[in-house]
């Protein structure tokens, strides 16, 4: 943080907007409009309209907490120019070849710029690598205002941490890492972040947003190592869930389980971190490994699938396997990134007729996306296999009842459980069942 502002930073802002009303801007803009005037703008009409009429598709917000909100909802982003403090927190999604897209996020400045007022102040919330806020965004909040940063304008960066699904871990209760140009924007952050939950100053815009990248890299090296063990364990009939009930008797085991990393966090970052935060002619070979490792339980998954299947005789040209659930994560609606499709792609190109079951996903949105069709539970064909994928309420309650129940008849059938939530000592008698 270096140079002299000559702009006043208010105590509290007047008026705070947000841009991008997605799992984390709708949720931020909820709790902020309990203490500020605020403004949440998003290109998707449909989504702003939705949320005015109290849905959230991500069912992060109820109906009750929106319509009581006193949160103004546009599509029109001129009412920037009434904002003190906008916040952007906009998808930084990866490409095909794993590149990170910094399309939306340009864009995203782009229109900020076009409207940003004289002592404004630009918070930044998407993940990126570290020096995107500065070396990206800053040069095109400047272009498109003609002002000047740090004369004109301030920037920070606070990366979101919402975990969608969690009822535990919220906005509300996990701290809040705060950065700026200069300790006066910081300190005006950290005064606008407390009000909803605790926060923690970092020393530069730089070290917040390599914190993210690395919180989430860590997670997905640690998935991997379960998921390496656990492939290591299958060869020797060892089930890896006994071995973590031992293992976790010792006081300092961290506790990390196998199974798929999906969704637009854990299996998106680490690409970040290696794009822009690795020199060239590093090799990030533990970052890439882990990654690698990753990408391949989906097969690995098909894999013992398939053996069990073979040992128990049900792989013929009717064979039918149920999925249940398709999204990134249990009880939450998501399926971006979701590696449950990885499975079913894998089975279908193999020529085995695939059901997939999911309350909670968009049926729209898995076929624009993935180009698959959900069945409805009701209208699931008995199946030779199942494979409790995404263990959604629905599913947890039902146990071993609603999985038996969705089999053939009288007959063998294969179960994958992916999250080891069913109770292997109720496992019905023609049930052979395999967990990760």
């Amino acid at each position: 943080m270096h140079g002299a502002a000559p702009v006043e930073t208010a105590p509290a802002p007047h008026c705070v907007a947000v841009v991008g009303l997605g799992y984390v801007g709708a949720s931020l803009a909820h709790a902020l409009s309990r203490h500020f005037r605020v403004w949440g703008v998003d290109i998707d009409a449909t989504r702003v309209t939705e949320l005015r009429e109290g849905y959230d598709r991500t069912g992060e917000l109820s109906r009750d907490a929106l319509l009581s909100a006193p949160i103004q909802l546009t599509t029109d982003a001129s009412v920037l120019k009434q904002a003190d403090i906008i916040i952007v927190a906009v998808p930084t999604p990866v490409d095909e070849a794993r590149v990170p897209d910094l399309r939306p996020l340009e864009q995203a400045s782009a229109e900020v710029g076009r409207h940003i007022q004289r002592g404004a102040t630009v918070v930044y919330e998407s993940t990126v690598y570290p020096g995107v806020t500065e070396d990206v965004c800053i040069p095109l909040l400047e272009r498109h205002s003609g002002l000047k940063h740090l004369h004109d304008f301030h920037v920070g960066y606070s990366p979101e941490r919402i975990n969608p699904g969690d009822r535990e871990h919220t906005l509300t209760t996990v701290t809040k890492i705060v950065s700026g140009d200069t300790p006066q924007t910081r300190d005006t952050l950290m005064k606008l972040y407390s009000v909803i939950t605790h926060v923690h100053p970092a020393k530069s815009i730089k070290v917040a947003e390599a914190a993210k990248v690395l919180e989430d890299t860590q997670r997905d090296v640690n998935i991997a190592l379960m998921n390496e063990v656990s492939q290591q364990l299958s060869t020797l009939g060892v089930d890896t869930h006994d071995v973590l009930d031992a293992a976790r008797s010792k006081w300092n085991f961290v506790d990390f389980r196998p199974g798929l990393v999906g969704g637009h966090g854990i299996s998106v970052d680490p690409h970040y971190l290696m794009h822009g935060a690795i020199p060239p002619g590093f090799n990030a070979s533990l970052i890439l490994s882990a990654r690698e490792t990753n990408d391949g339980m989906a097969q690995f998954v098909v894999d013992q699938l398939l053996h069990w299947m073979t040992k128990r005789h049900l792989l013929h040209p009717q064979t039918i396997v149920t999925v249940l659930g398709a999204t990134l994560k249990e009880d939450v609606p998501d399926v971006r990134h979701s590696k449950v499709i990885d499975i079913v792609k894998a089975l279908n190109r193999l020529g085995i007729r695939t059901q997939i079951v999911d309350p909670l996903a968009n049926s729209d949105e898995v076929a624009q996306a993935y180009g698959l069709h959900l069945t409805p539970l009701a209208e699931a064909e008995p199946a030779d296999a199942i494979v409790l994928a995404v263990p959604h309420a629905e599913y947890r309650d039902g146990g071993w009842r609603l999985i038996a129940s969705l089999a053939k008849p009288h007959a063998r059938f294969v179960v994958c459980d992916l999250k080891a939530v069913l109770d292997r000592d109720l496992r019905p008698e023609h049930a052979t069942l395999w967990r990760p």
